[in-house]
C-alpha cells in the first residue's frame, strides 16, 4: 500500500512541475542536501511534499539520506495523509539505525492512533509495528490495544496483523497483554477482512512459537467458513490453509466441510484452488479413502463421495496447465504430489501433459515426470509415440529426460518392456551421440530389472562402442559388458579398450572397470588373467581414490585366497531393481500434501528441510552487548583506510583454515596431533588494531574453518593497559557474508596482564539479517567491521578485517562430478568469468600435484587436469568449491613448465563474490 500512496501521491504532490515521480530520480546539483533541508523546512505543502518525495528516491536508489531524519521527522506534524506515508516510510527505513531519534516520532504516532480519518489511525498502527526497534514496542502496546477494537474495520485489519509482528519483537508482552485473545475474538468479527486477517496473524504467531493459537473449535469453524464466501482472495486463502491443519471430528463432518470449500476450485486465483484442493485431500483420508482413515470413519459408505470429489478435482488442476509458464511450473509441481497420492485423479488426462513446442524446459521437464506417473497399459503406445518424437528435439537436455523416460517407462511396465526396447533401438539407429549414451543408460536400467529376456540387443550396443564419451555411459557400458561377458565373443577385447585410459576416467568409470574385469576373468580366467592382474595393480598402487583401492584389495584377497567364494560374491544372483517412480516414502508424502500450494510442495522437501528459525537469544544489557550494536550500525567505512593498509590491498589477510584447540593457546596438540596426522593448517593472521586506538590493546585478526564453522581467530596483546583484559563483547556490522557471532562474549582465561597476549576463537554463523545486498554489477566487498567493547574500562573501538573466502568452503558437495563440472561450465556466460595471472610463485605453487593437495585442504578440489594442445609445458587443471552457503565456483589454472606464474580463470553464477574465490586462490597460491 506504501508503493501506491507515493505512486499515487505524484500526480496531486507534483505541483505544477507536470511530470512523474521519475524526475526525482535526476541527478542533483552540488549542494542538494543543504537545499533539500531547505525545501523541508519550506512553508510551502507541495515543495515541502516534493523534497520528502526527493530524499525518498535517494533513499531508494541506495544513498544515504540519514542525515535528514530530524528535519523529515518535523515534516510528520501535518493533515496531509501523502505527506505522512511518505514521511513514515521514511522513518521504517532509518529507525534501526537511529532509534534514538525515532523516539521523537512517537508522540506523533500515539496522537495519530487517534485521529478521527480511520485511515491516519491504521497507519500509525502499521508503522509502529513495522519500525523494529525494542524502545518502541512499549509505546506500541496502548494504541494497538485501541486499534484492535477499533469501529473501523479497516483499523481492526491492520491491528491484526501488526499484532503478528509484535510477536516477532516481544512475544512475552503479546501474551501479557492479552492480544492473542483478541485475535480470537475478532474472528468472530462481522467484517471477513478482518475475520481473514486475524486467521493470518494466529497462524504466523502458530509457527513462530511452535504451538498451536488457532484452536479451532466447532463454532469457530462455522464462522471461519461463513466468512470464506465474502473475504478477498488472499483472505480465503489464510483461512482455507487454516482449515487444512484442522481434523474433523467424523467423516460426516469432513463431507460437510468440503462441501462449503468445493465452490473455491473454480476462483480465477490459483492459489485459492490449490488451497482449496489442499483441504479436500486432507479430508478424503478422513472420509476413508486413504492411509489416514479413522478407524469406523465410514469408508464404504463414503466411497462414492469421494469418487465424485475425484472428479471434480481434475477440471480445475487441468485448468491452471492454461496460465503463464510460472503458475504451471508451481501448479505441475503440486500436481506430481497428488498423483502419488491419490493417481485415479488425473489418470485420464494424461494428454493435457504432453508438451508443447513453446514451453519452457522447466515445464517441459515436470511434465514428464508427470506422464511417466501417469503411464499404464492403456495409454503406452500414445505415451510412446509422444516421447520419441520428443528424442528429436534440438534440447539436449530435454532429449535425454525423454529417452529416460522411455526406460522408466519399461521398467514400470513389464508388459510394455519390450516396445519400450524398440523405441530404444530405434532411437539407437539415429547415431546421435548423446540419444545413444542416455538410450545405453536406460538399458543398463531394464536389463537390471529383467534380467536374462532382452540380452538379444547387445550386439547392437557393442556396435556403437565409439560414440561413449560420458562417464554414466562409459559406466552403463561397461556393467553390460561385464555382467554378460560369457554371451559376447570378445568381450575381453572390449574391456581393453577401455583400459587403456584407466587413470583418466571417471572414478564410476573405473570402479565398474574393476568389476567388471573380474567378472570377466572368473568367467573366462584363461585369456584374461594378465588384464585383472593389470587392473588390480592400477587400482591398488596407482590410484588415490579409496573407494577404487579398497574394492581392488577386496577383489584381489578373494581371488588370491578363495577363487570359488570371489564367484558367490561377484557373480551371485542380485535383487532386481524396483520401480521408483512413485519414490516418495508415505509419511513424507502425507507432509507435503498437507503442505500443498506452499514452498514445501515445490521442493518436494518438508519445511524444516530448509526454513531454520532463529531463536531470539535475550538482550544482554547488563554486558552493554547492546550498546555495542547500535554503535557499530553507524560507523563509516572510512575509518577503516588506514587500518586497512596493513592487508596489502586486502590480499594478506586472506586466510588460510586449520586448528582444533577451543581456546587456541597452543598452536598444536590437537586431535590430528594425537593421531599423528596433520593438523589443519594455521588462521594467518593480520594487525588489524594498534593500541592507540583501543586503550592500549593491539589486535591481530584472521579468519579459518574449523568442524565445518566459521571462526574469526583474535589474537589479544596487553601492549600499555595496566587494567588486565578479561572480557569482551563482540560485534559484527552487516557484510556481505551474512556473518555475526554466535556469542557475543568474550571471557580471556586467564585474562591477559600487561605485556601479555592471548588467542580467542569466535564463532561465526550465517544470519540473514546481517547480510548487505550487493549492488548488481558490483563486487561483494570482503570487508568485515568489528566493534569490541572493553567489558571492563567501558572502551569501545572498531577495526575491519578482510574476510577469506576460502573459510566458507565445505566438502560437503565441493566436488563436483567431472559430468556436472563440465556441463555447470559450459551452461554459465563467458561474461560471468573472472581472470587473473599469479606471479613470482614459490616453485611448489607450479606444480599441479602438490597445489592440488594444497587446495584439498582449504577443500578446493581438483577435477581433472591436461595439457594445453599445441603448447608445449603447458597444463591445465580444473578446481571445484562450493561455500557453506550454496555458492559453487568452478576455477580453470594454467602453468607453464619453467615459469613461475599461473594463468586463473574463476567462473560462476554468483559473479558478485567471484573477486573473492580468484583473490582466495591467488593467495593461497603464493603462500
Amino acid at each position: 500500500m506504501t508503493n501506491s500512496s507515493i505512486s499515487g501521491g505524484g500526480g496531486s504532490g507534483s505541483g505544477g512541475g507536470g511530470g512523474s515521480d521519475s524526475r526525482f530520480f535526476t541527478t542533483q546539483k552540488k549542494g542538494e542536501m543543504h537545499e533539500l533541508r531547505l525545501e523541508l523546512h519550506s512553508t510551502d505543502r507541495t515543495t515541502k511534499v516534493d523534497a520528502v518525495k526527493k530524499v525518498i528516491a535517494s533513499m531508494t536508489v541506495g544513498k544515504d539520506v540519514s542525515g535528514l531524519f530530524t528535519d523529515v521527522l518535523n515534516c510528520v506534524q501535518t493533515g496531509n495523509i501523502e505527506l505522512k506515508k511518505l514521511v513514515y516510510l521514511y522513518l521504517i527505513n532509518y529507525a534501526k539505525s537511529q532509534p534514538d531519534l525515532t523516539l521523537l516520532a512517537v508522540n506523533t504516532f500515539v496522537k495519530d492512533a487517534n485521529d478521527p480519518n480511520p485511515l491516519i489511525r491504521a497507519l500509525a498502527v502499521r508503522t509502529m509495528g513495522c519500525i523494529r526497534v525494542d524502545r518502541i514496542t512499549e509505546y506500541l502496546c496502548e494504541p494497538l490495544g485501541r486499534a484492535l477494537r477499533d469501529e473501523d474495520p479497516y483499523v481492526r485489519k491492520t491491528a491484526a496483523v501488526c499484532v503478528a509482528k509484535l510477536y516477532d519483537i516481544a512475544p512475552d508482552l503479546v501474551e501479557e497483554r492479552g492480544f492473542i485473545e483478541t485475535l480470537h475474538d475478532l474472528i468472530s468479527d462481522s467484517n471477513p477482512s478482518v475475520v481473514a486477517n486475524s486467521v493470518a496473524a494466529l497462524s504466523e504467531i502458530s509457527e513462530t512459537s511452535g504451538r498451536d493459537v488457532m484452536k479451532i473449535s466447532a463454532s469457530v469453524l462455522q464462522k471461519l467458513l461463513a466468512a470464506l464466501n465474502e473475504c478477498t482472495e488472499w483472505g480465503q486463502v489464510f483461512i482455507l490453509d487454516s482449515l487444512a491443519k484442522y481434523t474433523p471430528a467424523e467423516a460426516r463432518e469432513a463431507e460437510g466441510i468440503i462441501e462449503r470449500v468445493t465452490p473455491r476450485l473454480q476462483h480465477a486465483n490459483s492459489a485459492v484452488v490449490m488451497s482449496a484442493v489442499k483441504v479436500i485431500l486432507s479430508y478424503m483420508d478422513i472420509m476413508g479413502g486413504g492411509t489416514n482413515a479413522t478407524p469406523g470413519g465410514g469408508g464404504g459408505a463414503h466411497a462414492e463421495s469421494i469418487r465424485a470429489l475425484t472428479r471434480k478435482l481434475a477440471p480445475p488442476l487441468v485448468t491452471l496447465l492454461n496460465s503463464e509458464p510460472e503458475i504451471q511450473y508451481v501448479a505441475l509441481r503440486n500436481i506430481n504430489l497428488i498423483v502419488q497420492k491419490r493417481p485415479s485423479i488425473l489418470e485420464n488426462e494424461i494428454k493435457v501433459f504432453f508438451c508443447k513446442y513453446n514451453d519452457p524446459i522447466y515445464v517441459k521437464m515436470e511434465k514428464l515426470e508427470i506422464i511417466i506417473k501417469l503411464v499404464s497399459e492403456r495409454n503406452i503406445d500414445q505415451v510412446l509415440l509422444e516421447l520419441k518424437e520428443y528424442a528429436t528435439e534440438v534440447d539436449v537436455d530435454f532429449v535425454r529426460k525423454s529417452v529416460s523416460a522411455i526406460g522408466r517407462c519399461a521398467v514400470k511396465l513389464e508388459r510394455a518392456a519390450e516396445r519400450c526396447i524398440g523405441v530404444l533401438l530405434e532411437l539407437i539407429q539415429t547415431k546421435v551421440n548423446y540419444v545413444v549414451q542416455e538410450s545405453v543408460v536406460v538399458i543398463k536400467d531394464i536389463f537390471r530389472r529383467y534380467p536374462n529376456r532382452y540380452e538379444s540387443i547387445i550386439a547392437t550396443l557393442c556396435d556403437n562402442l565409439d560414440t561413449l564419451d560420458e562417464p554414466q555411459a562409459k559406466a552403463s557400458m561397461i556393467w553390460i559388458i561385464g555382467e554378460y561377458a560369457e554371451r559376447i565373443d570378445n568381450a575381453d577385447e572390449l574391456l581393453d579398450t577401455f583400459l587403456e585410459t584407466f587413470e583418466e576416467e571417471d572414478p564410476a568409470v573405473q570402479l565398474q572397470l574393476l568389476t567388471a574385469t573380474v567378472k570377466c576373468f572368473l568367467k573366462n580366467p584363461e585369456e584374461t588373467q594378465d588384464m585383472v592382474q593389470r587392473v588390480l595393480d592400477l587400482a591398488t598402487e596407482e590410484s588415490d581414490n579409496p573407494d577404487l583401492r579398497d574394492r581392488g584389495f577386496i577383489y584381489w584377497r578373494l581371488l588370491s585366497t578363495d577363487p570359488e567364494a570371489a564367484k558367490l560374491v561377484v557373480l551371485g544372483d542380485k535383487p532386481v531393481i524396483e520401480d521408483d517412480t512413485f519414490r516418495l516414502e508415505p509419511n513424507l508424502l502425507n507432509v507435503l500434501v498437507g503442505q500443498i500450494a506452499t514452498l514445501s510442495s515445490i521442493y518436494h522437501k518438508p519445511p524444516e528441510a530448509f526454513v531454520v528459525r532463529a531463536k531470539r537469544s535475550p538482550m544482554r544489557d547488563d554486558l552493554g552487548v547492546g550498546d555495542v550494536g547500535e554503535e557499530i550500525e553507524e560507523v563509516d567505512e572510512e575509518e577503516y583506510e588506514d587500518e586497512n593498509d596493513v592487508n596489502n590491498g586486502g590480499g594478506a589477510d586472506l586466510l588460510d583454515m586449520g586448528g582444533l584447540s577451543v581456546n587456541n593457546n597452543a598452536k598444536s596438540g590437537g586431535m590430528g596431533d594425537m593421531f599423528g596426522a596433520p593438523s589443519e593448517p594455521e588462521a594467518r593472521m593480520a594487525k588489524v588494531c594498534a593500541p592507540e586506538k583501543s586503550g592500549g590493546i593491539e589486535l591481530w585478526a584472521g579468519f579459518r574453518q574449523v568442524g565445518g564453522a566459521v571462526q574469526l581467530e583474535l589474537d589479544v596483546r596487553n601492549i600499555s593497559s595496566s587494567v588486565p583484559i578479561s572480557n569482551m563483547a563482540i560485534q559484527l556490522n552487516k557484510n556481505a557474508f551474512g556473518l555475526s557471532p554466535a556469542n557475543q562474549q568474550i571471557v580471556c582465561n586467564p585474562p591477559v596482564p600487561m605485556g601479555g597476549s592471548g588467542k580467542q576463537s569466535v564463532e561465526l554463523v550465517s544470519n540473514p539479517n546481517m547480510m548487505v545486498q550487493v549492488q548488481a554489477g558490483q563486487p561483494a566487498s570482503p570487508q568485515i567491521q568489528v566493534a569490541i567493547k572493553n567489558m571492563t574500562t567501558g572502551l569501545v573501538f572498531y577495526f575491519a578485517a578482510n574476510f577469506a573466502l576460502e573459510a566458507l568452503f565445505t566438502s560437503n558437495g565441493g566436488a563436483l562430478e567431472r559430468g556436472a563440472f563440465i556441463e555447470a561450465w559450459k551452461s554459465i556466460d563467458d561474461k560471468k568469468e573472472l581472470y587473473g595471472t599469479v606471479s613470482d610463485l614459490p616453485a611448489a605453487s607450479t606444480d599441479i600435484d602438490q597445489v592440488a593437495a594444497k587446495f584439498k585442504m582449504h577443500r578446493i578440489y581438483l577435477i581433472a587436469r591436461r595439457p594445453v594442445p599445441n603448447a608445449e609445458g603447458q597444463e591445465v587443471a580444473y578446481f571445484s568449491m562450493r561455500t557453506l552457503t550454496g555458492m559453487v565456483f568452478m576455477a580453470e589454472l594454467t602453468f607453464k613448465k619453467g615459469v613461475n606464474a599461473a594463468k586463473v580463470c574463476i567462473k560462476t553464477e554468483n559473479i558478485a563474490y567471484g573477486v573473492q574465490a580468484k583473490l582466495a586462490l591467488e593467495n593461497l597460491l603464493r603462500f
